[in-house]
């Protein structure tokens, strides 16, 4: 792979600008080539790209193009940075006027060293928000796919499309299906600009000097015109990949676009590792349907404020996982407590979920073509939910983390929108660490609040993922929960069913179909506050549950439970999770305190569930 770095642009408006400032702040960069202006953290523009592209294990050889007129500037640099002055090409020109244009300079090159191998193509007089990308990262992408790469990134706030080449990226192959260069403003709604950050098969490198010759006019010689020809008309294949960061090239802007946009990124590099990053996602309870989320049936869950994962995010010079000093011991008193914590909590803790979610992020974001950056970070987690009882504690933990991640990298939601994440979280449960789990819990906890939820199979089939639909939780009937304080005794829950659903056993088939009526049914109940309608529905769920799994998959410890809260107080009461726990309804909120009392004596841990809020307010837990 060869690289070639691009300076061979007449700053005309910039540098006539800084000759001409009257303030006195710029005067010693009268004459200074723009790629040799100061760039982020002090160094040059063009010092950042060669420290960037020097590396000979990706590169055989790198160039540098400018023009006669700054020719001698770039041969000082290249003695002063131990660049290679026999690779400095100069194209001759002198004036603005008399420029050969970006793909001239780039053919130029290719032909007058006979070059003859992949080409990688960067503007050395570009900013680049993000000083620590992997370029690495961006040729095996590039080597991955069947075309030519063009690096794109999110156009910022006040950033306007008809600047910039703006690309249409197919989401699924990444290939680039439209590009639309410097298009007036109405033209299109996308915000994805490509930059001069191309990579180039040697096998293309000959169209270069076909657009050359439909092109003979400099001001034409321009790559946002050669990708429009590529894409748009030769319909050669061209893949995108995203930086989530930002650039701006400085070309023929003038002092003022220059001194802001650098100020710009510079205060975003030093706020950037200031403050640690943390994320909480929260325990779930399944209201209704589960467990049929599994087997393409229909859920209601909602988060709840009671119990919650935390995780934080902290810049660091190596990549660190801290273990929990709870969750993760390496150390026990005696023989006999590492006995008594290993029954009790087994013997996975929230480590793994961290290295799992880093794992499967760096890999989703090297498929997606996202290039991520090389500063590394510590992660630590922390988390109230109470383990093995069926809360989603796991998937809150992986939650929390990719929220973390995204929030260090600049992911954004269109890069991983909520469906998608959802499907990501369950895949680092299920794909890296064999939990076995439905999508419920995930979708619940990256959308927060109250969801409904629909997993058909033909939605499932048509799209990856199923509808889920946020719904009100202003007003909310008193939910309570109980759990086991030992929940060694809360049964093996998903049992054979999974393998009867897959062999088509009507009874299994046929409970799925029954757990998703009862969800549509639910889900009127809420909307009209019909709370006995509702409560009847859970009792109901529960019954179907139980008929199917049977009572010795249930386990005693559930059952117990159940029993206690309808049979005692007449409350509606079904398992939110997978077992150990229970949730119910209770519409005599006199009761509550009894029933507290009750499942206190019973050896169970009771709360009043408090619904957790998405817009940023606790969800009400009253009467009605």
């Amino acid at each position: 792979m060869i690289c070639i770095l691009l300076v061979a642009g007449h700053g005309a408006v910039l540098e006539t600008q800084i000759k001409n400032d009257v303030t006195g702040l710029y005067g010693q960069l009268t004459g200074v080539p723009k790629a040799l202006l100061p760039g982020i953290g002090g160094k040059k523009i063009l010092d950042f790209w060669w420290e960037t592209v020097n590396t000979r294990q990706l590169f055989s050889e790198v160039y540098l193009v400018t023009n006669a007129d700054k020719y001698k500037h770039y041969e000082r640099w290249a003695t002063a940075n131990d660049f290679p002055v026999e690779n400095v090409v100069n194209d001759g020109s002198t004036t603005l006027e008399g420029r050969l244009g970006a793909v001239a300079d780039l053919e130029l090159t290719i032909r007058s060293r006979k070059l003859q191998d992949d080409v990688m193509v960067i503007a050395g007089d570009m900013l680049c928000a993000d000083q620590n990308f992997d370029i690495a990262q961006v040729l095996r992408f590039f080597r991955s796919k069947p075309g030519e790469l063009a690096i794109y990134y999110e156009l910022e706030e006040g950033e306007k499309s008809s600047s910039r080449g703006i690309v249409e990226v197919c989401p699924e192959t990444h290939r680039i299906t439209r590009f639309l260069e410097k298009p007036q403003e109405g033209v299109t709604a996308l915000r994805l600009a490509s930059v001069v950050f191309y990579c180039l098969r040697k096998a293309t490198l000959p169209y270069l000097s076909d657009f050359l010759t439909l092109q003979p006019q400099a001001q034409d010689r321009t790559f946002g015109r050669f990708w429009e020809w590529i894409i748009n008309e030769e319909k050669l294949p061209v893949f995108g990949m995203k930086l989530p960061t930002g650039f701006q090239l400085i070309g023929q802007v003038g002092l003022s676009d220059y001194t802001k946009w650098l100020a710009h990124y510079s205060a975003q590099q030093q706020q950037f590792p200031a403050k640690p990053i943390t994320c909480r996602s929260y325990a779930r309870v399944g209201l209704m349907g589960n467990p049929s989320d599994g087997f393409n049936g229909k859920t209601i869950a909602m988060t709840i404020s009671n119990f919650w994962a935390e995780v934080t995010l902290m810049e660091s010079q190596t990549l660190v996982l801290m273990p929990h000093p709870l969750n993760d011991p390496t150390e026990f008193g005696s023989l006999q407590d590492l006995y008594c914590i290993s029954r009790k909590e087994g013997y996975l803790g929230g480590l793994r979920l961290l290295q799992a979610t880093c794992k499967k992020f760096y890999q989703f974001c090297s498929k997606q073509g996202i290039a991520l950056t090389k500063q590394n970070f510590t992660l630590k987690y922390d988390t109230n939910i109470p383990r093995q009882v069926g809360l989603a504690g796991s998937s809150a933990i992986v939650s929390a983390t990719l929220k973390c991640l995204m929030k260090f990298y600049n992911i954004t939601e269109n890069d991983l929108p909520k469906p998608i994440r959802a499907n990501f979280i369950l895949n680092v449960e299920t794909d890296e660490l064999f939990i076995t789990a439905g999508l419920q819990d995930r979708v619940v906890q990256v959308y927060e609040g109250l969801v409904y939820m629909d997993f058909s199979k033909q939605l499932m089939d048509e799209q990856g993922y199923g509808d889920y639909i946020s719904m009100d939780m202003s007003s909310l009937p008193p939910f309570w929960l109980a759990y086991l304080s030992d929940p060694s005794d809360s049964g093996r829950i998903h049992s054979n069913v999974r393998q009867r659903f897959l062999n088509g056993e009507a009874e299994v088939v046929e409970a799925m179909k029954s757990f998703a009526e009862l969800t549509d049914k639910a889900r009127v109940a809420l909307q009209g506050m019909d709370w006995s309608r509702l409560a009847q529905l859970m009792d109901e769920n529960f019954q179907l549950r139980r008929s199917v799994y049977t009572e010795d998959c249930l386990g005693p410890g559930n059952l117990t439970m159940v029993q206690l809260a309808r049979q005692q107080f007449g409350s509606a009461a079904k398992l939110p999770g997978s077992g150990g726990a229970v949730v119910g309804l209770c519409l005599d909120q006199g009761r509550l305190v009894e029933l507290r009392k009750a499942f206190q004596e019973a050896g169970c841990v009771f709360c009043v569930i408090v619904p957790y809020n998405p817009s940023g307010t606790i969800g009400t837990n009253s009467q009605h």
